[in-house]
């Protein structure tokens, strides 16, 4: 299945395999036309400006950057003012020549671009150049497009700036090329890009090397690019690189690749419960000292592996030196292995080779082997692609509509910019530079898709809420095709395009096929819009050819997604109703979505019913059960994580569905990780993997909330019982019905006092106990915080003392005190919490961690999972918990006897039993590099939306 492309793929090997074709009319260049900017009036002078503050603050309450006096558009929000002053100004803070303005920033990346395409005759005059440059200025000061990251870092600093965010590297079975593989990605680490490299090629640990001894096979050198990729910080920053390693299934070692992140996870557990730290970064920490941690992996499977899967066949793997057969597996056996090590640790993915090669536009030139860390962007080995986002909420017109004319001039321009970069910019080695000369593929990709769907009053889990994504996304490519060709009636196609010429035709009509398949009418505006879009990218291209192998890409869009304050990025749903905005003095304040009471107005609610809900929402924190709210309007208000106090979110199977809405209509991939719940199985997870193949994507990820052991989620009651008390308890405070029946604790009661220390601030925690064992009530004392904090402290345990003995749960207590975020926050004294977001979050959870374990009514769980009951000792407690232990059991066993949700045993494991709820933002999420406040998952990678920061490529 893997093959390398020839490093000298140049104008050369064109002319030994094909005859140039002869393209009439080159070098007239490009023309255009104003509509997003005025003759005579610059873009800037159409806004109005104001001078603000950037600064970023870290969970301690320091300055970890500061900027004052920097000139921004006035509906640019402060995150977006922090995000873009702090990553994207050039120039050393406190120097005259520190860039001050948005004005700076946007004119050095828009002037050098038009500057370059005046000297390559892009433009066929002048004025064409100068309007380009103002629509171009237009589209990027009023957030509606973004290029990547290193665009904005280096364009207009350097010479011949890196301005590609996504590589894919090759490798040979050689130690040269296997040595060699380690210094280009050392070099990509550090200037803070991302790669991916298909290791298939490196013979398996089963085969000899030809002056005799075994092989080491890929699995091994892994743990060296590995070892690289962790102590080089990417772009010189403290924030990991990002990498992706990928294996075929046919593959002699892919069993040994399989496990081979789940077994180091295991190492990660037995190292946290020996007392290490748990956190990520941290020095000599449980996940500091194993391997695998610096990369994502996928398994490259091709339909023949997922067909052997459906019908309960064997699968072979085969020799990488002669062809022959090593092992044989049954195929449903394999891909069991695949998800049980996706439901330990989230790896590997799946990338299916069938697909992906069918709608490759270069096959003649070589298969697409592998990706980019993020998934992405998939093309030819040593290559790279620069990417671009377009802000889809910017081009809704005033009754909320979808601009379809709007949106087509933007992708006209964003596809020139990019192609224009091409020449320009710098590549880490000569292969990767020959061949993006060569096929020059380009990832316009856009981003507020979830939010624009709730505007609209259309749920993201939704055949109409798909329609519109996939006639949106149809539009974009079909008309970035269109731009690519009309660039080639002028400048000429790209070098490999003659040889590729009849398959990447028949590839643009299977896009414009796809269009008649959107599930919106066919008199719809934007279908139609598409269809003309694919019609002119076909008709132009038959006769002039593609300047662009390759036009776009659904990319996570974590930082530039803060630059053009979209409210969810990429293809991602929202992740919840009630955001928090920082204040520009520090601080945050909440409020209700702004999207919520535009989707309310859609779905025909008059004004006071709009209050009614937003009022209701922003006190409960959860739409569900606000007053007058329909039923049947509900699905449009999930998102992608349950909240604390509701019931609903979007299923797995609704991200994986609007991934297939989308996926026809892209020349890459999707960048998108399924949050699956922390109770879901490994063979839930194998069922996703297999409809993801069914539906035509061409990969996939998922992670299971909480299989990290970073953090520990709070426990709770069986899902169908806890909604029963929650809605119960909600009916009654809705009624104004009161608890009128007080349980009083005796006057003699057993009890548990905890120590705790939250970034250095230490208190104790005092619960007085029922005769049954359950909690009754709370003290809460701060050592050295003043009389203020404890008098608060005293008076809130009280109120949760009353509460308690009144007979409201633990549960709801948890859900609606636990992940609630003020200072002191930070890293703790407890292993089994390791960040806190506040006093609060650590109290409750500590809470929920002691007395809501499954099946123990008041059991009190020590760090070793034992039970303990009040009157026990903890000797008698730990030889009860040894003796209820799981067992461990075979995978001969498993496969007969499959065990249940919540207690996996797999080759020997033993984990110990727990019934976890899923919270509203991951609990296992790591803190930022920078600042520390805990991030949020943003396609495959995390984003920190205190400061922007990503962890991954992008």
């Amino acid at each position: 299945m893997t093959t390398s492309i020839d490093s000298t793929i140049t104008e050369d090997l064109v002319a030994k395999t094909a005859k140039p074709r002869k393209f009439e009319g080159l070098g007239r260049g490009l023309t255009f036309e104003r509509f997003f900017s005025k003759e005579g009036v610059h873009p800037f002078d159409e806004i109005e400006w104001e001078t603000r503050d950037a600064i970023i603050g870290n969970e301690k309450g320091e300055n970890v950057f500061e900027q004052r006096g920097v000139e921004f558009p006035t509906f640019w929000s402060q995150t977006a003012t922090n995000v873009v002053v702090s990553k994207y100004f050039r120039g050393h803070l406190d120097s005259p020549d520190r860039e001050h303005s948005l004005k700076q920033l946007i004119s050095r990346v828009a002037d050098t671009i038009t500057g370059w395409g005046l000297k390559q005759n892009y433009f066929t005059t002048s004025q064409d150049a100068a309007v380009f440059n103002a629509e171009l200025t237009s589209l990027l000061v009023n957030q509606k497009l973004a290029f990547n990251s290193p665009v904005w870092f280096n364009v207009g600093v350097e010479k011949k700036p890196q301005a590609s965010a996504c590589f894919i590297n090759s490798v040979e079975d050689t130690m040269e090329s296997i040595l060699g593989l380690a210094k280009t990605e050392g070099m990509l680490f550090k200037w803070g890009s991302g790669t991916g490299t298909n290791l298939s090629t490196i013979r398996s640990s089963r085969e000899h090397l030809g002056g005799g001894g075994t092989a080491s096979g890929p699995v091994s050198f892994m743990k060296g690019y590995d070892a690289f990729a962790g102590v080089i910080k990417s772009g010189g920053k403290t924030r990991r690189a990002a990498k992706m390693v990928i294996l075929n299934a046919e593959h002699p070692d892919i069993l040994e690749f399989v496990r081979s992140k789940s077994v180091e996870e295991k190492k990660a557990w037995a190292l946290i419960d020996a007392g290490y730290d748990g956190g990520f970064n941290v020095p000599g920490g449980a996940y500091d000292s194993i391997f695998y941690q610096n990369a994502n992996h996928s398994v490259r499977v091709s339909d023949a592996f997922m067909k052997a899967v459906e019908g309960n066949d064997t699968w072979s793997t085969k020799a990488v030196t002669d062809g022959r057969v090593v092992d044989t597996y049954n195929a449903r056996e394999l891909m069991s292995e695949i998800a049980d090590s996706a439901w330990i640790c989230g790896d590997p993915g799946m990338q299916y080779d069938t697909t992906i090669n069918e709608w490759h536009t270069c096959p003649n030139t070589a298969p697409i082997n592998a990706s980019n860390p993020c998934s992405e962007y998939m093309f030819l080995d040593n290559s790279a692609c620069n990417l671009a986002s377009l802000n889809l909420r910017r081009f809704q017109d005033e009754a909320g509509d979808f601009d379809v004319e709007s949106f087509k001039r933007a992708v006209q321009i964003s596809v020139t910019a990019q192609e224009i970069i091409v020449d320009n910019a710098g590549y880490p080695t000569p292969a990767i530079e020959k061949n993006s000369h060569a096929f020059r593929p380009l990832g316009l990709g856009f981003a507020n898709l979830g939010a624009l769907l709730m505007s609209r009053g259309l749920a993201y889990d939704s055949e109409e809420g798909r329609g519109l994504a996939g006639a949106i996304t149809a539009v974009m490519c079909g008309e970035a095709y269109a731009q690519s060709a009309r660039i080639s009636e002028q400048i000429g196609p790209f070098t490999g395009y003659p040889i590729n010429e009849k398959p990447m035709l028949k590839v643009i009509q299977k896009h414009q096929a796809k269009v008649e398949e959107v599930g919106l009418p066919s008199s719809h505006p934007i279908v139609e819009g598409a269809r003309e879009s694919w019609a002119a990218a076909y008709e132009i291209g038959k006769r002039a050819g593609y300047r662009n192998s390759q036009v776009t890409v659904l990319a996570p869009t974590g930082t530039i997604g803060f630059m053009m304050d979209c409210d969810t990025t990429g293809v991602e749903p929202d992740i919840a109703l009630i955001k928090y905005k920082k204040l520009v003095g520090g601080g945050y304040f909440k409020i209700v979505n702004q999207t919520v009471p535009q989707a309310l107005e859609r779905l025909g609610y008059a004004a006071e019913a709009r209050k009614e809900i937003v009022d209701y929402l922003s006190t409960h924190d959860t739409i569900e059960g606000a007053p007058g709210l329909k039923d049947e309007h509900l699905p449009v208000f999930d998102c992608a994580f349950k909240p604390a106090q509701g019931l609903r979110s979007i299923t797995p199977m609704g991200h994986v569905r609007m991934m297939a809405a989308c996926q026809p209509f892209l020349s890459g991939a999707i960048s998108k990780t399924v949050n699956m719940p922390h109770e879901a199985t490994a063979e839930e997870i194998s069922e996703i993997y297999v409809e993801a193949w069914r539906l035509g994507l061409k990969a996939i990820a998922i992670y299971r909330d909480g299989c990290k052991r970073t953090q520990p989620l709070s426990t709770s009651m069986d899902k169908t019982e806890e909604e029963k008390v929650v809605e119960n308890v909600m009916a009654q405070v809705a009624s104004g019905e009161t608890f009128e029946r007080r349980r009083r604790l005796p006057d003699e009661r057993p009890s548990i006092t905890h120590k705790f220390s939250i970034s250095g601030h230490e208190g104790y925690i005092t619960v007085g106990c029922f005769e049954d064992g359950q909690p009754g009530e709370i003290f809460i004392t701060m050592s050295k915080e003043g009389s203020v904090v404890s008098g608060l402290m005293d008076a809130f345990a009280t109120a949760i003392s009353l509460c308690l003995q009144y007979g409201v749960p633990l549960s709801v207590l948890v859900d609606k005190f636990a992940h609630t975020r003020f200072e002191p926050s930070g890293f703790t004294n407890n292993p089994r919490i390791r960040i806190a977001k506040s006093v609060t979050d650590y109290i409750f959870r500590w809470l929920a961690d002691k007395f809501m374990g499954e099946d123990s009514k008041g059991v009190y769980l020590n760090n070793q999972g034992s039970a303990w009951r009040p009157g026990e000792t903890l000797g008698e407690g730990v030889e009860a918990a040894e003796e209820a232990a799981p067992k461990k059991v075979t995978l001969a066993q498993t496969k007969e006897e499959p065990t249940s949700k919540f207690e996996k045993a797999r080759a020997g494991e033993v984990v110990y039993q727990a019934n976890n709820n899923v919270f509203t933002l991951q609990a296992d999420a790591p803190p930022c590099h920078v600042c520390g406040t805990i991030m949020v998952r943003s396609g495959a990678c995390y984003k920190c939306s205190n400061c922007g920061a990503t962890s991954g490529c992008s």
